[in-house]
């Protein structure tokens, strides 16, 4: 360490020439202006439409907008540095800046393809992730590497017959994070090649992807401690403990995870189908929503409202879900209503199924019936029952549409739905008045 110290201090001195300030104030002058002029070019109104479009120019068009500010800076300090070679200047540090310019614009257009490739799960990282390979790279290019690993291998504790150093988490993390890396990659091509199959159910392919990916990440682990020197029989003892700890902690995400496995495979619920928690056909109905997505865990669910509800698996499996469009997406609503004595029960029959006629959403075929249920202390009760294809437009819509439709023919011929009513008779007795209801 301290000789990585000492060779660090003899650098800086040599930085402080007159020659070299003034090659270092030309490449942060033109860092700055390019990352102005990255800014300006990202602000634009084609720019913003690049990053919220689709298809291959618009990717295009992306690259271009995040590399901009890199391959500006390469420009301007290849132009600095043309300058300085026709005057016949020293160059050194400017030479080594277009090398490492050069260097980070190309690893920069990589993570981006990479970001793509995988379906943009690393959006927002790439900077980070540049930032980390271009500094492993450019301590190559300075010739600063290996005393650094020298450096980071001094520093660690003893643990038995082992040595735990910093460089060795640091090379573990790394190592690790490449193969998760790839695996991720592999397993987002299988995923793609899978959805194109149409001869496998749309839960089926699902099922496949996730459990695909999942492999793949956990082999990747292994292989990647495995080949960054970890002796994994090491850690027979450790992963059992962790594993009684998992077990008795992670349950309900180890159900989650379970039960999204049995919905994908027996293929009772999947995405597009329309579905509510509560309530029943008919009658009034809440937690009605559409299918989205699938994940491991949960399960995404668009109400009308446009809010999504994640859902976790274990629910779907223990608790009774309505699946509107399981088998048949046809399904019958059923509208009580209740008619006075004094009107004519045959007339209000018939009025029911001409309020059902005026609705294009309910189907002819079965067609719709009115029903005399029963006798009730108020009048008679009358059911309407009607059949729709399309659940996923909206049940309680079409049961509105349908009740003011009732309303307004019930008011223009005079059929009266009664208003609860109670009789109180008051008899005279010899110790007063007693009141009884009737």
């Amino acid at each position: 360490m301290q000789e990585l110290l000492h060779n660090a201090g003899l650098a800086l001195e040599g930085l402080l020439t007159p020659t070299s300030l003034l090659q270092l104030a030309a490449i942060a002058i033109a860092i700055l202006v390019a990352w102005w002029f990255g800014r300006q070019v990202r602000n634009t109104e084609r720019g913003k439409l690049a990053l919220v479009q689709t298809g291959f120019q618009a990717r295009l068009t992306e690259a271009l907008l995040i590399t901009s500010p890199h391959l500006a800076a390469l420009v301007l300090i290849a132009a600095f540095g043309g300058a300085l070679h026709a005057l016949k200047a020293d160059s050194k540090l400017v030479d080594l800046a277009i090398t490492l310019s050069g260097l980070l614009l190309l690893i920069r257009f990589a993570v981006y393809v990479v970001r793509v490739s995988l379906g943009n799960r690393t959006k927002g990282w790439g900077n980070i992730i540049t930032f980390a390979i271009w500094s492993v790279l450019a301590l190559h290019v300075l010739g600063w590497f290996d005393p650094l690993v020298q450096a980071f291998d001094s520093v660690g504790i003893n643990a038995g017959n082992k040595r735990i150093t910093l460089w060795s988490v640091i090379k573990i993390l790394f190592t690790v994070g490449a193969f998760i890396l790839v695996a991720v990659w592999i397993a987002r091509w299988f995923e793609r090649r899978l959805m194109s199959m149409q001869g496998l159910a749309l839960s089926m392919r699902i099922g496949i992807a996730k459990f695909t990916q999942a492999f793949l990440i956990g082999l990747s682990i292994l292989l990647g401690l495995n080949a960054a020197g970890l002796d994994l029989t090491t850690l027979n003892i450790f992963t059992g403990a962790i594993g009684i700890g998992l077990g008795f902690g992670l349950q309900a995400i180890t159900a989650n995870f379970v039960s999204g496995f049995v919905l994908l495979m027996d293929r009772s619920i999947k995405p597009g189908d329309v579905i509510s928690f509560t309530g029943t056909t008919g009658t009034s109905t809440e937690g009605f929503g559409w299918v989205q997505e699938l994940r491991g865990r949960y399960v995404v669910v668009r109400d009308r409202d446009g809010v999504e509800t994640l859902v976790p698996n274990q629910n779907l499996i223990t608790s009774p879900v309505i699946n509107w469009s399981y088998t048949d997406p046809r399904v019958r609503l059923k509208l009580p209503v209740r008619v006075s004595y004094k009107c004519d029960p045959e007339k209000a029959l018939e009025l029911l199924l001409k309020a059902a006629e005026d609705q294009p959403r309910i189907l002819r075929d079965p067609k719709p019936v009115s029903r005399m249920m029963g006798f009730n202390d108020y009048g008679f009760d009358l059911e309407l029952r009607f059949w729709i294809a399309d659940p996923q437009e909206g049940v309680n819509n079409i049961r509105s549409e349908v009740n003011r439709s009732i309303w307004r023919l019930f008011k223009a011929n005079d059929i009266i739905i009664p208003v609860a009513q109670r009789e109180v008779v008051i008899e005279m007795r010899e110790r007063g008045p007693v009141a009884r209801d009737v």
